[in-house]
């Protein structure tokens, strides 16, 4: 039945190349519509991932530590042993998600599983079993993000998917000033219910939330171009040539191509290691993160009221990361759109580091949490940078997105030293961002020296065989049209 669907979409896609201008708008309009739609339940999950994951912060603030009996540094390995689970499933799953023709489900299943492990979370009574549950729930959640990523590949052109990928990661940004106000309300007023600690009330209630979400998750999210059900035949032929225009080739692993056939080349693509410890570098910098009711508490407010005043911040960074990701798309620039929201936050850091004044450092709260806007465009650029073939994209998200979780695991300790309202802790992130800069700016270079070589006709395409053929053959479509649709490839700086 699969290969019947296949069959069906390569014939499309003969069609769709032939299908006037005015039928091509409006049948894309009506696609972008309905794909924008459900899409947007990524959105939603990404806000559960992120309470789930980082609810500890809040709960925190309530009598988490004296309950289980943990200190600052057990506190710091319950945060940090998250992402050693996280890192080990991220590029397995990925592979898989590149794979199956359903990953609506597999994301909706991982998503369950998460959902009830966090509410194993509010049942520990020690530092074990808080610290086992926390490497379960980054293990399962692994599964999510570099999927998400991936899916949204498939569907969205280079030139659309930075803003769709701002959108996806409003859901992380809009969690930090949800998890407070959510903190807030649970702390505040569930402590001693039916004779629980409110902290322990605030996993269960997200958690169960969380579930509700994955089981509709199973019907709403979309699949691959050329099976998702919903959409009509022309516009699943339309989504495929869409990809296949992007990048002249089609978005498709030739037959001889195994998922290790992908893994095998992203190890040998040099651009992957430059990506990788760039973005970690990256990741180190933005672990104010986890730990933002904290540095918000140095104002020296009373614990609600800095679960409060920690939302801000984040509504103000979503705002900005909008009208940044929109911007680098129209422009189709990424490395200022990567490096300017890194400036803002380096000023956020000098301010916090340099003045006592409770405004001042309030305002620079603002600043720092405007720098995930930089941080959104960045896993675009590994998507268009890495196009063809799938599986091996599928890994390079996987593999930059994994190792940068090592940024977590230090940043969970750099954030330790409390002394002098956590001026060494804003020393470290500061450089960080400073060799953030820097490897974008060797990137840049990078992609610039292999633009020049396309246009040089120096370069072949990093796939096995001729490109038109394959494409020729994968789409339904002559190799003359093939060649017409490779052309005019350049990678995105």
């Amino acid at each position: 039945m699969e290969n019947k669907i296949e069959d069906a979409a390569k014939t499309g896609v003969a069609l769709a190349v032939t299908m006037s201008p005015e039928r091509r708008k409006e049948v894309e309009k009506s696609l972008k519509r309905k794909l924008d739609m459900r899409c947007s339940l990524f959105v939603l999950i990404y806000i559960m991932n992120y309470l789930d994951r980082n609810n500890i912060a809040a709960a925190r603030l309530g009598t988490l530590q004296e309950d289980l009996n943990i200190n600052d540094t057990q506190y710091a390995t319950c945060l940090s042993i998250l992402y050693v689970g996280y890192i080990l499933m991220q590029v397995p799953s990925n592979m898989v998600v590149n794979k199956i023709s359903r990953p609506s489900v597999y994301i909706s299943i991982a998503m369950l599983l998460w959902g009830m492990i966090s509410t194993l979370s509010g049942s520990t009574h020690n530092f074990g079993g808080m610290v086992a549950i926390r490497f379960c729930i980054g293990f399962v959640e692994a599964a999510f993000l570099p999927g998400a990523l991936l899916i949204l590949s498939k569907w969205y052109t280079r030139r659309e998917l930075t803003t769709r990928n701002a959108i996806l990661f409003c859901g992380n940004l809009i969690s930090n000033a949800f998890s407070s106000l959510v903190g807030a309300a649970v702390l505040s007023n569930m402590e001693g219910t039916l004779g629980h600690a409110a902290w322990r009330w605030l996993y269960w209630i997200e958690g169960a939330a969380t579930m509700v979400i994955a089981i509709s998750a199973a019907f709403i999210l979309p699949d691959l171009p050329h099976n998702t059900r919903g959409f009509t035949p022309e516009e699943r032929e339309l989504a495929v040539l869409r990809m296949t225009e992007d990048v002249g080739e089609a978005d498709a692993d030739s037959a001889e191509q195994s998922q290790f056939a992908g893994l095998f080349m992203a190890v040998k693509d040099v651009k992957i290691y430059v990506m990788m410890l760039t973005f970690t570098a990256y990741v180190v910098g933005l672990s104010f993160n986890a730990f933002f009711p904290t540095l918000t508490g140095t104002l020296g407010f009373a614990h609600i009221p800095t679960l409060l005043m920690s939302a801000p911040p984040w509504v103000f960074a979503c705002i900005v990361s909008l009208i940044n990701a929109w911007h680098a798309d129209r422009t189709q620039d990424r490395f200022w759109h990567i490096v300017g929201p890194i400036c803002g936050g380096l000023v956020g850091f000098v301010i916090s580091m340099s003045t006592e004044n409770v405004a001042a450092r309030y305002i620079a709260l603002f600043l720092q949490a405007s720098s995930y806007a930089g941080f959104i465009v960045f896993y675009s650029w590994i998507s268009s940078s890495f196009p063809r073939p799938p599986a091996k994209r599928a890994v390079a998200i996987a593999m930059i997105n994994a190792f940068s979780q090592l940024g977590n695991i230090a940043g969970s300790y750099v954030w330790a030293m409390k002394d002098n309202g956590y001026r060494k802790s804003y020393g470290v992130v500061l450089s960080m961002f400073g060799v953030t800069i820097g490897g974008c700016l060797v990137f840049k270079y990078i992609l610039q020296n292999l633009n020049k070589k396309l246009e040089e006709g120096e370069l072949a395409w990093d796939v096995h065989g001729d490109v038109a053929e394959q494409t020729a053959k994968t789409e339904g479509i002559t190799v003359e049209e093939g060649t017409k649709l490779q052309r005019g490839f350049r990678y995105l700086v």
